[in-house]
């Protein structure tokens, strides 16, 4: 598969996953990008493995938690996205209050945990695929998925408790 044909074929569904990680449209489409510049420097590489798409989401996930440590958290975005336009990915749910609120409570965990839930969730991946992505134990998943579980349940309740 050339590179091009993979794009084509995968760009999108890595735009959802960049979008449900950063929860910024134009963070997700930088992402992305960076992602895949990273992956066209080493495309042999990518392409002789056994699953490209795998080793894009790992680059995608790795370069993700890279930048959440390295960003200057001063920076705010100064136009926020139409969540009709085309280019912003299109979730399972419809009610778009639902939809920001979930965002919002994503936005509060910790890259990593976020990270384990969308690749849970989402993408389905099982826990051994998603330390084989983050480069850590099963285990350590597993403990990471609850506590973030567990701090997006006690946001929920605590929204609930505002109403």
């Amino acid at each position: 598969m050339t590179f091009e044909a993979y794009v084509e074929a995968r760009g999108a569904a890595l735009l959802r996953l960049a979008y449900l990680l950063t929860g910024h449209a134009q963070d997700a489409e930088d992402l992305v990008q960076s992602a895949l510049l990273d992956a066209l420097r080493h495309w042999r590489r990518v392409a002789a493995s056994a699953s490209p798409d795998a080793y894009v989401k790992k680059i995608l996930v790795n370069r993700h938690l890279t930048n959440r440590r390295r960003r200057w958290h001063g920076e705010r975005p100064t136009d926020f996205a139409d969540p009709d336009a085309p280019h912003v990915p299109v979730l399972p749910r419809s009610d778009l209050e639902d939809r920001e609120t979930f965002h919002e409570q994503l936005g509060h965990l910790p890259p990593r945990g976020r990270a384990v839930l969308v690749l849970r969730y989402y993408e389905d991946l099982a826990d051994e695929q998603i330390a084989e992505l983050l480069g850590i134990a099963a285990s350590s998943v597993r403990a990471t998925a609850s506590r973030a579980l567990a701090a997006l349940r006690a946001q929920a309740d605590t929204s609930e408790e505002r109403r």
